[in-house]
Order: C-alpha cells, then structure tokens, then sequence
C-alpha cells in the first residue's frame, strides 16, 4: 500500500486548481511558479487578533516577514496597520517601501548591522537587543527621539540557543538602560524559543511579566513583551500523520534514504495557529497561580506576537510543470521544470510531506503512449503510479520528494504538480538561481464577486 499524507481538504484551493487558471500561468510563464493568497492571510490574521480581543489582552501582531517574500503580505499589514518582524536591512527597507509604519516594526535577529540599527532607530522601530555589546551600540547611536528597545532574555529551557542574555547581564543591561536617560526607551522584554510546545513559552513569558515589573523598580518603561513566533500549523489530520509516522521506511522513498520522525515538521498537530495562542494565554506560568493573560492583565503589560507560518497557513501553494518521466524497477522518477531549492524543507535533510496534486493535460487513458519502455509491473495506463519527483538540475541528491508518492495515474510532459500550502517558509526560503534558472515568480491571486483574478507579486527594486 503506498504512503501518503493528503492535505487538509481545502474547497478554495480546490476551486483553484479546478479552473484551469493554473495551467495558463504555467505556459506563461515557461516554467514554475508560486501562487499566494492574501485574502488567506488577513484572515489568519484576523484570528489572532480575536484571541487577543477574547483574553482581554492588549496586544500586537508582528508578520515575520522571513517566511515569505512575497510583497503582497506586507502591503495587507500596512493596510490594516499589524506590524512587521524583519531580521534585516533590506527586509527592514521593504517594509518601509510597502507603507508600513517605523513604529509598527519590530527588528529582531542576533548581532544586528549598524546600518539596520540606524535606521530603525531614526524610524522609531522597535529593537531586540540580544547582547549587552549591541545595547552599547544602540547607546551610541545619534537620533532625535530616544531609541526604542526590548531586552532579550536568554530561554533556561534550551541550553544551546544562541540568543539573549542571562540574569547577570539583563541585570546589567537593565541598570545601562536606566542610566542612559532620555536616549533609549526601554519598553519591555523579549526570547527566542525555538519549537512549538506551549508550557516553555507560558513559563518563559511568565518570567518576563516579572522582569517588567523588577525593571520598573529602576524607572523604565518595560510594559509589554515579546513571546516571538512558534505557532504551528496544522496541515494534516491526526489520522493520516499517525498511520504515515507509523508506516514510513526506506522501501518508501528513492535510493532508500532514510527519515526519522525527528527529522520531520509536526504535519498534525492538534492546537495550531490562532487557537495555539489561545492555549498560551490560558496556561499558568509554571503551573501556579493565575493563567498569563490575568497575569498581562494584572500588571498592566501588553503581549507582542510574531507568527509567521501561521499568518499563511492555505495563504499559497507551488507549482511545477512536468518534464519527463522515466521507469524504475517499481516506480517511477518524475522531473519538473524546478528544483528543490523551491520546496525549502528538502534543503534540511527532511520531507515536506503533503501529497502534491497531480494536474493532468488530458485524459488519463492515453498515457501509456508516453511510456516508451511499455508498462512497468503490472501498471495500465489509468491506474496509481508510484513515483518520486526530482528537480531539473544535475545533482543527484535535487529531489522536491524523495518518497515515491501514489499518483493516480502516470504523469506526462505538460502535466502540473500542485505542492499544497507551502507559503509559510517553504517556497521561497533557500530559492537560488542554480543553473541559471530564473526564480519562479509569485502570483497573487484575488477573488472578486465570484471571479479569481491575478496579477504579479511586485517587489521594489534593490
């Protein structure tokens, strides 16, 4: 039986691959392309401002613009003025281009440029600091407006992260901020955690309420903090990612490689986006006393947000066009007009798992005539055909899925696979113009009284 993970049923972007407007692209285009949904993503947002509203929390929802480059989801945070989490200059000046407002980014990442720091500071963003030598940094900085800051905090509960700072120096940083008058701002306190598990971010927020209030002993600001991003999406149900975990082995993928379940994102999980925030918010910092949102409540501080991958969860999906397909003892090796480096999570010695969607060029009974080898096993030309998918370029290892996924019928040139739900980090994170392949262009697609239109993702020019 072969292995799959089908996607959650999704009647819009069924809808979409329905219409045909798909395959006009792809001859337009000449080869693949990603296609977003903006609409998608203000509703996501909109559901995390709801769990916000329903908590009685004031908080703010930062973008992290990391996971998708697409302008079109910048241009709906500056419309409906949500703010925007960039690690970088040239993230930092897109934002700006896109009309987001200075006082509405949040600028993150380790030991930030000068440059970035400059210029956040001038447009009155607010800034991570991750390190008593960067808050020395900012401390030097010339502006007409003090300097608004968090101080990360260093998370107890993963050892080996390489972000914040310990007691110690938040003591330290504290006592500089405080010395330095009317230059900074200190507004809060931030971390860095990576995973998804709800208890590590509870009792880590939880720990900075306190913070806040210690720092406002020495006369800072310190009314709000950031719990970052790490809201998981939630792509697959719970049976058909269990009876994938449990059946998954080497037989089931090209060349035999081999997966752990370790190696994979979390495909199901059941508190995911929205609702994981809600879980937060009701949980009690180290299993005591008040749940955290009375705790905010309670103490006059405002909560910071920063999803990325759960602002696109259905926001955009991946399309690649068929080149060929040849026949192996047992299945098959399809190649696209792409590669990898478009489907970021192969790039991390891991799977992105849910079952692309074959979109045929014409009826399934005539395929056996582009198989020149004749039937492999005991295949016809309308029945499943087991095959793995590899990109265009010359390296061996450039498979989008090394698991021989059960098509419903044998792919022929012109053929589309339809990659699902892939805009939260995975289409545009690792792209590169290998080979010199040009980068597969994103479409954004709008519904309007009934009628899906498109237009080209325009970015400003660097």
């Amino acid at each position: 039986m072969a292995l799959t993970l089908p996607a959650h049923p999704d009647p819009g972007h069924d809808a979409i691959l329905a219409g045909g407007l798909l395959q006009e692209l792809s001859h337009a285009f000449g080869g693949p392309f990603h296609f977003v949904l903006p609409e998608r993503f203000d509703a996501n947002l909109a559901a995390f401002h709801r769990a916000l509203d329903e908590s009685g929390v004031e908080g703010k929802v930062y973008f992290a613009k990391k996971a998708n480059k697409a302008a079109a989801f910048v241009e709906r945070c500056a419309q409906v003025g949500a703010g925007v989490d960039v690690a970088g200059h040239g993230e930092l000046r897109e934002a700006l281009g896109h009309g987001v407002r200075g006082e509405d980014l949040v600028v993150t990442g380790p030991a930030k440029a000068g440059q970035l720091l400059r210029v956040a500071a001038l447009q009155g963003a607010l800034i991570a600091v991750d390190s008593l030598d960067e808050l020395e940094r900012v401390l030097r900085l010339e502006t007409p407006r003090p300097v608004r800051v968090l101080l990360r905090r260093f998370p107890p509960s993963q050892p080996g992260s390489r972000f914040g700072m310990d007691d110690d120096q938040l003591d330290r940083a504290m006592l500089r901020c405080a010395a330095a008058g009317d230059r900074i701002r200190m507004e809060g306190f931030s971390f860095h955690l990576s995973g998804y598990a709800v208890r590590p971010r509870v009792d880590l927020a939880g720990d900075l309420i306190e913070l806040c209030l210690k720092a406002r002993v020495l006369g800072l600001r310190a009314d709000r903090i950031s719990i970052g991003g790490g809201f998981a999406v939630d792509y697959a149900s719970a049976e058909h990612w269990q009876a994938f975990l449990a059946a998954q082995g080497p037989d089931d993928y090209h060349a035999r490689k081999s997966f752990t379940t370790g190696d994979f994102y979390p495909y199901h999980s059941p508190v995911a986006g929205a609702d994981a925030l809600r879980a937060v918010l009701a949980a009690r910092p180290h299993g005591t006393g008040d749940p955290l949102a009375a705790r905010l409540r309670d103490a006059g501080v405002m909560l910071l947000v920063e999803p990325g991958r759960a602002l696109l969860d259905g926001a955009g999906s991946s399309v690649f066009g068929v080149q060929g397909v040849k026949d192996r003892a047992g299945y098959g090796i399809v190649t696209v007009d792409g590669t990898s480096l478009s489907l970021s999570e192969q790039w991390f010695n891991s799977e992105y798992l849910p079952d692309p969607v074959l979109l045929t060029d014409g009826p399934a009974t005539d395929r056996t005539a582009d198989r020149p080898d004749g039937p492999a096993g005991d295949r016809t030309g309308d029945a499943e055909y087991r095959a793995c998918v590899g990109g265009a370029s010359c390296l061996d290892s450039d498979l989008l899925t090394w698991r021989k996924i059960a098509f419903p019928a044998r792919p022929r040139v012109g053929d589309l696979l339809v990659y699902p739900n892939t805009a939260g980090y995975q289409m545009d994170s690792n792209e590169s113009p290998f080979h010199d392949l040009p980068l597969p262009p994103k479409v954004v697609i709008h519904h309007d009284n009934g009628r899906s239109r498109w237009r080209l993702d325009r970015r400003p020019a660097c």
